[in-house]
């Protein structure tokens, strides 16, 4: 907890909160990291004198005052620390997705204009001396991991432990300069500048100030009660804006542990042994969970799978009553209490949920059913609604008002109003200085009086105050007959199912919607093997006639459930298709937070939705992909398309 009649002003820094708790919380710990299979802790004392060693070492390297530092590689303390200690010198932290390819990556160092690289490991290394032959501002690479690069040229090239030691073998004559430095910093110094994702352009570099990080970091934490003795785990990208409000901004402000897991391979393993009460996750990590536990329950036995199924049914009636601390009968909470001890315990903490106190998702619309699978378990998960021009939080939902289809009410601090083309607009302490070096789309965002432009369509319900969000407001439109397209609606109804991981649907100013979808491999591979499928690869899989036949039941299921919309039943699909390869952030399909370029989707399948509007029943592609050592291929198929059977108006009124 914050000190005792202490207010977000008197910390005007992230280094300056970092030096409190170390004071306050010195003993209390403050990370962990799992490496070769072995948890390693770190104090806040400690890691406070890590992280300043880490700045004089910076000093001593010549980093000056406004420098703009990169930062690349997994979630890990040390990288962590090297943005707080390029804080500390005055300078600028610029995260990067350690996933992105060298030509990305080139963008925005050449961007921001880095003059130090920070690196994780060899693999970013590479990628960063790849693109200095076009980028000479560059002068100094670091790097934490030093396996694989005893034989580079050292020039230029320092490894992050010894800047450290540096640091400390020089305190006597660095420590005047970095106290200055430190001092100098201010509630509206840059904090950090983080890049969008990029879903229609080039990323934009988002400035965000101490004000902007802190005080969402205070509100936010406070709303949701957050303390020092809270544990979360550090695993989405270090770029996202997310990743630096929970690790970072809410860390500091009230003490809590941040723990990296040892690898993403390695992360739901991680999560069981932590067993944070703080978490949050995509809805794509959600949705994968639950398609694991949905592959383990086909695999199990007979009565274990009927009571799984039986106390499930009674989860999803009473479970998210008895969260909310709604009436439930006596029966019922003894029969939920026995299914805890027998399902829902288990399974919680096969999934490393059992201690979660709050869990969020955002990023994108959940699917309602997959929320609600969650929440009947007794695991608080809610909803929020942001950006990374926000600083993350413009809605939350309070506990008891939690549900499925709305984002909760505006944050503290955060006002919310809709215009009259119905778009969303907000203006909180944490809203963007400014978009770096693009005034144009600084002013086009955010206007003079602070408001700010999501770009999503929503309204606010009537009663209850609640922020209902329909879609981008980009993708809303309306069919040829006058109907409402809101594509996302769909897709999240489809997406529940294990079989499907993608999918993305068309019908903008068109007579009828059709979709693209992708398989989850891992999902449909696993029913495949149970029916005696064979097959070679996920291009063969994807085109099984069974695997399609299987698709279409989803499709038309999704349609009945659709149909009782009636302000979007005219969204049921008529025809789909099931694509020969996975969406992929390598081929610019998707965008590193795996959000859909639909855009860039449309024009580079152009003759796939062609022939789903043109009546075909298959058509022969080539598609060029991207493979992990950057090399391009092209993948050949012949592509089955499915006509879905869809719900008239009659046919809807006799299943009410």
């Amino acid at each position: 907890m914050v000190e005792t009649g202490a207010t977000a002003g008197e910390f005007s820094s992230i280094p300056a909160l970092m030096a409190r708790n170390a004071r306050v919380h010195g003993a209390v710990m403050a990370y962990r990291e799992k490496e070769f299979g072995i948890w390693q802790s770190w104090s806040w004392l400690q890691a406070y004198e890590e992280t300043r060693a880490m700045a004089m070492g910076l000093l001593a390297l010549g980093l000056e005052r406004g420098d703009y530092v990169a930062v690349i590689g997994r979630n890990r303390p040390a990288l962590y620390w090297s943005m707080v200690a390029t804080q500390m010198c005055g300078a600028i932290p610029v995260p990067l997705y350690q996933d992105a390819g060298a030509d990305e990556m080139a963008y925005v160092l050449d961007h921001c204009g880095a003059r130090f690289v920070i690196c994780g490991d060899q693999e970013q290394v590479d990628k960063v001396i790849e693109v200095q032959d076009s980028i000479h501002h560059i002068e100094q690479v670091i790097y934490l991991d030093k396996r694989g690069m005893r034989k580079y040229d050292h020039s230029r090239l320092n490894a992050l432990e010894d800047i450290v030691a540096e640091g400390r073998a020089g305190h006597h004559r660095l420590e005047g300069e970095l106290d200055k430095r430190t001092a100098e910093l201010t509630y509206d110094s840059t904090c950090v500048m983080l890049y969008t994702s990029g879903t229609t352009g080039r990323p934009k570099g988002v400035v965000l100030s101490n004000r902007n990080i802190i005080e969402t970091s205070r509100h936010s934490a406070e709303f949701d009660h957050l303390r020092a003795g809270d544990e979360v785990l550090a695993y989405l990208p270090m770029a996202w804006v997310g990743d630096f409000i929970f690790s970072i901004g809410q860390a500091y402000w009230t003490g809590f542990c941040v723990n990296c897991p040892e690898s993403p391979e390695t992360m739901m393993t991680d999560l069981r042994e932590i067993g944070p009460t703080y978490f949050f996750a995509p809805p794509r990590i959600f949705e994968t969970m639950l398609t694991n536990v949905m592959i383990r329950m086909e695999d199990a036995g007979r009565l274990k799978k009927r009571l799984f199924d039986h106390y499930m049914a009674l989860a999803r009636k009473v479970g998210p009553a008895i969260l909310d601390g709604k009436p439930v009968s006596g029966m019922d909470r003894f029969r939920y209490w026995l299914g805890d001890k027998l399902i829902f315990g288990p399974l919680k903490n096969t999934l490393g949920l059992t201690r979660i106190r709050v869990a969020y998702t955002a990023g994108e619309a959940i699917g309602p059913e997959i929320f609600d699978f969650y929440r009947s378990l007794g695991i608080n998960l809610k909803q929020l609604y942001g950006q990374t021009e926000a600083s993350v939080f413009i809605t939350q939902q309070p506990d008891g008002e939690v549900r499925s289809d709305t984002v909760g009410v505006p944050s503290p601090g955060v006002e919310v109003r809709i215009g009259d083309n119905g778009e969303v607009y907000y203006r909180s302490p944490g809203t963007f200085v400014e978009y770096y070096k693009n005034p144009e789309s600084t002013a086009s965002t955010k206007d003079p009086e602070g408001w700010v432009a999501t770009g999503d369509a929503g309204f606010f319900e009537e009663g209850t105050g609640h922020l209902r969000i329909i879609d981008r407001a980009k993708d809303v439109g309306k069919m040829a007959d006058g109907r409402l397209f809101a594509p996302k609606y769909v897709e999240n109804k489809l997406k529940f199912y294990p079989s499907i991981l993608e999918a993305v649907v068309f019908g903008a100013d068109r007579e009828m919607c059709t979709a693209f979808i992708n398989i989850d491999l891992t999902a449909v591979g696993n029913w495949a093997e149970r029916n005696n499928i064979s097959y070679a690869s996920y291009q063969e899989l994807s085109q099984h006639p069974k695997v399609i036949e299987m698709i279409r039941d989803h499709v038309e299921e999704v349609n009945r459930s659709v149909a009782q919309d009636e302000m979007l039943s005219g969204c049921q699909i008529h025809r789909f298709l099931v694509l020969h390869k996975e969406l992929d952030a390598d081929d610019g399909e998707l965008t590193r937070t795996r959000k859909v370029r639909r855009r860039i989707i449309e024009e580079k399948y152009a003759d796939l939705l062609d022939a789903l509007y043109g009546g075909k029943d298959s058509i022969y592609t080539e598609t060029e992909v991207t493979y992990e050592d950057g090399r391009k291929g092209a993948i050949k198929a012949t592509l089955t398309i499915c006509d879905a059977k869809v719900e008239t108006g009659h046919q809807r009124i006799a299943a009410e």
